[in-house]
């Protein structure tokens, strides 16, 4: 199975990515009929007490080593800025994301030094052309993501953020990404402004359709379901604390369906 070439055709239309952050949550995500899976960064790091930013490259591997051998979907990996700075790091990068059975992974142009966040526009470029190149050379289809961080990062430049894609699509990249758009107005603009497929962060107050309508072909989560989780847990905890009631588990999913989920063989 050619998880890649799978992976890339999804793009011809808009679907959802959803990112589970351990073994757990990739069974039951494969479960409900997604047609392909993203690592979070966020989300791995929070489920080890970690901030993000804070796992190490070869831990991040790791893991997604057992996130790939848990479901038969596609998985692309959030790989952050990947094993260094370089340009050379960055096609290193590309070659152990295919190595730990990925069918795409993204780097991204934040430099991980809160002094200053992203990367100069042509060290950016770089490191997405040798990326690139490194993805063409591999003997399976694998689908590479650029991605310019400035709306995470202070840095709401609509024109820079453009500038950074159309670059970044000529450098070779498959697909495009600007996580923390805020609009959809924006988000149409991005689209319209690049011919690679575009990924968007979903937000609360987006919509398939509209994401659609706007251009999107690729729709991700982010640590949005981590995020999610915990607050369930927060929720929980304050229940029993203040209240003294139970009531929470009314909402849990039964013990049963997840015992049976977990008692099928791995994909």
């Amino acid at each position: 199975m050619n998880k890649g070439k799978i992976f890339r055709d999804l793009h011809a239309s808009t679907f959802v990515m959803p990112n589970p952050w351990d073994v757990g949550t990739t069974k039951l995500l494969t479960s409900f009929g997604f047609k392909a899976l993203a690592t979070t960064s966020a989300g791995f790091a929070f489920s080890r007490g970690l901030p993000d930013g804070a796992v190490t490259f070869e831990t991040m591997i790791h893991h997604c080593r057992d996130v790939t051998a848990a479901t038969n979907l596609p998985v692309s990996a959030d790989l952050e800025r990947g094993k260094g700075d370089s340009a050379t790091s960055a096609a290193e990068t590309i070659f152990a994301a295919e190595a730990a059975g990925l069918a795409g992974c993204s780097i991204e142009d934040h430099t991980g030094d809160p002094d200053k966040p992203i990367y100069d526009f042509s060290h950016a470029v770089e490191r997405v052309a040798a990326a690139a190149e490194a993805a063409r050379a591999l003997k399976r289809d694998f689908v590479f993501t650029a991605r310019a961080e400035n709306f995470l990062w202070g840095k709401p430049d609509i024109d820079d953020t453009i500038k950074r894609l159309q670059a970044f699509e000529k450098a070779g990249a498959d697909v495009l990404y600007a996580p923390g758009l805020g609009d959809i107005e924006t988000v149409r603009t991005v689209c319209s402004a690049v011919t690679r497929p575009v990924n968007v962060l979903a937000r609360p107050d987006f919509t398939i359709a509209d994401l659609a309508q706007a251009g999107v072909k690729r729709i991700s989560l982010g640590s949005g379901l981590t995020n999610f989780a915990f607050g369930m847990l927060e929720t929980a905890a304050r229940e029993i604390l203040q209240d003294g009631s139970f009531g929470f588990a009314r909402a849990a999913m039964p013990f049963g369906k997840l015992q049976a989920l977990f008692s099928k063989p791995d994909a």
